[in-house]
């Protein structure tokens, strides 16, 4: 009889939850217009019709296949899927074919302004032997390439096994944020007719990265064929009619998110925002009234309850019936009478009354240390920031920050053992902590509280929950319970790249290539605070302790206490001077404006370190205290920097690579912050130089290449209206080698 009873419940459960995925499949539409085209459903804002979109969201239906075909606009571009939940579209782009034998097959999308390419979910690829490609926007006379890739294999025997692309037959590479058009190049220059007979093609093109594993039978000229040269690519939509959501608001009459429970998101890619349901709601939140309360009760295989379940705006309440105990969330509830037998209830009632007896003497007590113990919370709350840290949240609509209670972090690091630190700063411990759903976690604790301290923790909180970069440490939440304010971040498992370079005891060093990686690796994670955010954030302590690595020798960079958000309204603004010695840019020291080439200047000094295996304040051989970037400069100026160089990155074959990106860091390290370069440009060289590293070549006279460096600078000046070319270390020395 039992079973029967749990059977049933199962059934109407099931059909109860059919029926409300149903209800909200109904909803995602606006009234009277089409829900799906084919087997994609058509969500509002888009819509297919006259009415029955948002500006810039229609969709064309094409009824002449089977099953119909949605396509963006009135184009071409094939949609697969729309997602209301992340925002995103997977479509069909074409790809881009050269071939020995044939002409290049182009293959150019220009998408509306609603959407961007992904930044994270697509990488630009390109297959092929001696093949060097790049992706960007504009057209055949002036275009600005934004990513280049190059794939070097000179025999059929050297060409990587995959699955993943190391650049012997296949390169992948990141895209940037706020691409809508996507125009693929092959470099001519860069072919080689000896690779024709085990790869007579190179393929182009910008795809979602988990649909891509390369073999060796992808260097087949039927390559394309299999997906009739179509590739699946994931966009990134948004409303843009407005840049954020505070903007979007002062106008209401073209507010998106409609009706109530709605939560507004600023877009990460592009200008504009994104409209989500609140907690404990579902729906459309684009159309009026499609936020609807979610009925946790009806659908216990999500919400489980085995008791008494009552339903509440955006959440639900379980609790045992009377005559029963447990948690009805986790168990079935059990009944007192089974488990309590007269005389021992008979025991437990009279306990019961001397316990409210002596509660009822005691509560003034208990009231007096309630009120002083809520009192301290307050306090502590305050002297954390944690007010500021609200109106920000409230302001901003973060909700990517987890609060985390001080009894897990305890038990997540058995009470702060000091086994369990794993590193101190200036500002406090760190401590390598397993919360409870196993997850390993860095917590870092501040050593005491001041007003100055408080000020930096809420504004690493802020700084680091509007930053989502693979190279850049992510926090995950805080603790404001104690005196002491505590942050949850990410565990980066190799610690800081300063222990990697300055270890206390010997160990195998660093290979160059290996450097030059973290290197691209953190100047890339830079160049995005200064210019891939909605505002621009400047670190304001760059150094290789804050530059931690993972597993696989993967940059971090971490450490945001002295961090500062750019006023969207000021190019510039005056603060406190914070860093290390060492770090520090001189300029901002003198004017104590801090600016994106503080951080470009700081980054110098990090260079140098990887290149000379010295500390950024080191002992001479007098043991005297040096500034690394002073001595540098002076031996740079007498000509003498292998004085300097790590010899055992001489002795690699290096020296010639060390001397680029020695003036690089010569470059970074210029007094006036006007004429170094961005961080952008600082890894678009680190990265060609790093390129020009997989490819084995004969030694050049550095005389020669400074010349065609000059030559091809000013052609390009010349030619390139766009104002952005990327000069390759591997395109100069061909150029090198035809002047010989």
């Amino acid at each position: 009889m039992v079973a029967k009873r749990v059977l049933l419940f199962q059934i109407a459960a099931t059909l109860l939850l059919a029926s409300a995925v149903a209800a909200a499949a109904a909803a995602i539409s606006k009234t009277g217009c089409l829900s799906k085209c084919g087997e994609v459903d058509i969500p509002y804002p888009f819509g297919i019709g006259t009415n029955c979109s948002m500006e810039g969201f229609n969709i064309t239906c094409n009824d002449t296949t089977d099953p119909s075909k949605p396509f963006i606009g009135v184009g071409n571009i094939e949609i697969l899927n729309i997602s209301l939940v992340v925002h995103e579209l997977t479509v069909r782009i074409y790809m881009a074919k050269w071939c020995y034998s044939e002409s290049v097959w182009s293959a150019d999308a220009t998408l509306s302004p609603a959407y961007m390419y992904s930044a994270t979910r697509n990488k630009f690829t390109v297959v092929g032997c001696s093949t060097l490609a790049y992706i960007g926007g504009g057209n055949s006379d002036t275009v600005s390439y934004t990513s280049g890739c190059v794939s070097i294999c000179h025999e059929e025997g050297s060409v990587s096994q995959g699955p993943s692309c190391d650049g012997l037959g296949c390169c992948q590479t990141s895209i940037p944020t706020g691409l809508n058009v996507s125009n693929f190049y092959f470099d001519p220059n860069f072919n080689n007719s000896s690779v024709q007979s085990f790869s007579p093609c190179s393929y182009a093109f910008l795809a979602d990265q988990d649909w891509f594993r390369f073999n060796k039978s992808t260097l087949s000229p039927n390559f394309g064929n299999k997906t009739n040269y179509l590739v699946p690519v994931v966009l990134d939509w948004a409303i843009r009619n407005q840049s954020s959501c505070r903007d979007a608001k002062a106008h209401p009459d073209n507010y998106a998110c409609r009706g109530g429970n709605t939560t507004c998101v600023d877009s990460t890619n592009g200008p504009g925002y994104l409209c989500k349901c609140s907690q404990g709601y579902t729906g459309n939140p684009y159309i009026e009234g499609g936020c609807q309360d979610i009925d946790e009760c009806k659908l216990p295989h999500e919400y489980p309850c085995f008791g008494d379940c009552r339903n509440i705006p955006g959440d639900y309440h379980c609790s045992c019936p009377p005559g029963t105990h447990g948690n009805a969330s986790k168990d079935n509830c059990t009944d007192i009478s089974s488990k309590f037998p007269l005389p021992s209830r008979l025991a437990v009632g009279f306990s019961v009354i001397v316990v409210i007896l002596v509660a009822l003497l005691s509560c003034v007590i208990i009231s007096t240390q309630k009120t002083k113990h809520k009192r301290e919370r307050d306090i502590f709350f305050r002297k954390n920031g944690g007010f500021k840290l609200y109106e920000e949240i409230l302001s901003k609509e973060v909700d990517t920050v987890q609060v985390f209670t001080v009894e897990e972090l305890q038990r997540a690091t058995d009470n702060f053992a000091d086994k369990r630190v794993i590193g101190c700063g200036g500002y406090g411990m760190v401590y390598r902590g397993i919360l409870d759903n196993q997850r390993t976690v860095a917590i870092k604790k501040s050593k005491k509280v001041d007003e100055r301290q408080k000020d930096e923790f809420v504004n690493e909180i802020i700084v680091l929950s509007q930053i989502n970069h693979r190279h850049i440490v992510r926090l995950l939440g805080c603790c404001l319970e104690l005196d002491v304010p505590m942050l949850v971040y990410e565990y980066i498992s190799n610690g800081s790249l300063f222990d990697v370079l300055h270890p206390e005891h010997y160990t195998s060093p660093l290979p160059l290539q290996a450097r030059l990686t973290i290197a691209e690796q953190a100047a890339e994670a830079l160049a995005y605070l200064h210019s891939a955010t909605n505002r621009s954030i400047i670190h304001g302590d760059v150094k290789s302790l804050n530059i931690l690595l993972d597993g696989d020798l993967s940059a971090k960079v971490s450490d945001f206490g002295a961090s500062q958000l750019v006023p969207m309204d000021e190019d510039e603004f005056i603060v406190f001077v914070q860093g290390t010695l060492g770090y520090l840019d001189p300029e901002c020291m003198q004017t104590r404006r801090l600016t994106d080439r503080s951080d470009v200047y700081s980054f110098g000094v990090v260079l140098l370190e990887l290149i000379t295996g010295k500390k950024a304040i080191y002992a001479d051989d007098a043991w005297e205290k040096r500034s690394l970037a002073t001595s540098f400069l002076v031996l740079m100026k007498e000509q003498r920097l292998r004085d300097i160089l790590d010899n055992k990155l001489i002795g690699e074959g290096g020296e010639q690579l060390l001397g680029e990106v020695a003036v690089i860091a010569k470059e970074c390290l210029s007094v006036k912050g006007e004429e170094r370069p961005s961080m952008k440009e600082v890894a678009e060289r680190l990265h060609s130089l790093r390129r020009f590293r997989l490819q084995p070549r004969e030694e050049y006279d550095p005389g020669e290449i400074e010349m065609v460096k000059a030559e091809e600078t000013r052609r390009c000046t010349e030619t390139d209206t766009s104002g952005y070319h990327i000069l390759d270390s591997s395109m100069l020395l061909n150029n090198v080698d035809a002047g010989r």
